[in-house]
């Protein structure tokens, strides 16, 4: 057998699609190893910055040093240093200090491993929600536009998926829209209330801290807010154990999983909306449905939605579990986990929500499908109306009541054991009873006058609370979005 190069020998190890099939590049490279090594070589790098400024004695021929060498990372020598020492965080102090050799004595001092690790990590999930707010804020964008567009169009409202009053094809994409509107808020505060670790020794004392500035509390509190400032946090948690407390994990993931239910029921709707032939999801030219059915047009983006969504709802229960099972200042037994419910749940949110705006961005609409199903229902609606309209023209109510009840089971008949129309209007056009209002029929069966005050709720709603919210995106907004798959 041929030795396999590296493309095949790539192919013959498994890969997530979460980055090899879905996510943008941006989202992979936040949670790449590029992104992570080359971010603890700069948390260094602010380390020996700051306790230069406070007297320590650090040169700037050794800041240069580190400054020169922050991206020339040799990962095989990396590789082979954590394999020796079983452990990565002093896997890369030997690696950093290797190509700066004049910094080597003053690289990560004081520190312990969760410096760089957790620090980093809250560096990357900030930069995580700074990735997806204008994503999902793009969504909402282009689903505004789709609400305003179709405010007045009626279309059968539906409970428990039985046939209800109107309201419009707007109004429901509104519906849709306030719960993503809910989830660019908890977004932004779940960022914005990421605080960084700081620098806080072993088991979150400062104790190493204290110990080089000889017993300088000042110093130390000093350097703590210095390095915050340079990892651009306006905040450090004031107590942590060896890491931050992993509760602020599970404030991550809950608005990521609470950002997927919404996609799911958003995507679940567009899914039973297709089977109804009422809206359907952007189909491509050359697209294939079905290997064995070529007429279909199945949902397929829309499925991915929902699939990938269930998975991001799943990975809040990781944190919570870490979480409780925390001793003391920590346990190793939270490491493993957070590499992969973290990662995940970034890179799926990444996935559904670009998904999604493609979606949004190609929703087509068939009004006279819309219209033929409203017309199947509306006669049924309108018997209170008829009722009103023949007391108003003299006859009495309960007659009426007797005579509609007895028409609509006829009509009812046809529908469901004959497999016809809705022929109650005809009927009621056929019965001399009815001839006072006769002419006022049309009027009475307007679908517009049974839609209430939906025009207006999606003017009202788009206006005063949807447009604000997307003013800090407006920069963002960008181009139409293309599948890669």
């Amino acid at each position: 057998m041929a030795t396999p190069g590296a493309e095949e020998d790539a192919l013959a190890r498994y890969r997530s699609p979460l980055v090899s099939r879905y996510a943008s590049a941006e989202m992979g490279f936040n949670f790449s190893e590029r992104k992570k090594f080359g971010t603890w070589r700069r948390l260094w790098l602010y380390l020996a910055q700051a306790e230069k400024s406070l007297g320590l004695p650090i040169t700037d021929e050794q800041i240069q040093e580190m400054e020169a060498n922050l991206d020339n990372i040799d990962f095989n020598m990396a590789a082979e240093e954590e394999k020796k020492l079983r452990h990565d965080v002093m896997a890369h102090v030997h690696t950093f200090a290797h190509c700066c050799p004049k910094a080597a004595a003053i690289i990560h001092l004081g520190a312990t491993s969760c410096y760089v690790g957790d620090n980093t990590d809250l560096i990357v999930l900030r930069d995580g929600f700074n990735l997806l707010l204008p994503k999902l804020a793009r969504v909402i964008s282009r689903l505004t536009d789709f609400a305003e567009k179709y405010a007045d169009l009626p279309t059968l409202g539906f409970t428990h998926y039985q046939p209800a009053q109107l309201t419009t094809v707007g109004k429901r994409c509104c519906l849709w829209i306030q719960d993503l509107c809910m989830d660019l808020q908890n977004l932004e505060r779940a960022r914005d209330d990421l605080r960084f670790r700081g620098v806080k020794g072993t088991t979150g004392t400062q104790a190493s801290f204290l110990q080089l500035f000889e017993g300088d509390h000042s110093k130390v509190e000093e350097l703590d807010r210095l390095v915050t400032a340079k990892a651009g946090f306006k905040r450090a948690y004031m107590v942590t154990g060896q890491t931050y407390s992993r509760k602020v994990d599970i404030e991550v993931l809950s608005v990521l999983a609470s950002l997927g239910a919404s996609i799911h029921k958003i995507c679940t709707d567009i899914r039973l909306l297709a089977n109804l032939k009422e809206i359907e999801e952007p189909f491509e030219k050359e697209q294939i449905g079905s290997s064995a059915m070529p007429y279909k047009r199945n949902p397929m983006r829309s499925e991915r939605c929902c699939s990938l969504a269930r998975h991001l709802m799943t990975l809040v229960l990781d944190p919570l579990q870490t979480a409780s099972v925390q001793w003391f200042e920590r346990t190793l037994d939270d490491s493993a986990n957070r590499r992969v419910c973290l990662a995940e749940a970034f890179l799926t949110a990444d996935i559904i929500l670009s998904t999604l705006q493609n979606i949004s961005e190609g929703l087509v609409v068939y009004p006279k499908v819309i219209e033929r199903r409203i017309r199947q229902e509306l006669p049924f609606m309108a018997t209170e109306n008829i009722i009103m309209a023949m007391v108003k023209a003299g006859g009495n109510r309960q007659d009426c009541h007797e005579k509609i009840r007895v028409l609509s089971q006829q009509a009812a008949a046809v529908v469901k054991q004959q497999g016809g129309d809705n022929d109650f209007i005809d009927r009621v056009r056929a019965d001399p009873y009815f001839s006072p209002i006769h002419k006022q029929l049309e009027s009475l069966l307007d679908p517009s006058s049974f839609t209430g005050r939906a025009p207006q709720q999606v003017a009202k709603f788009l206006k005063e609370e949807v447009r604000p919210a997307l003013i800090p995106y407006q920069s963002k907004m960008g181009g139409k979005i293309e599948l890669a798959l």
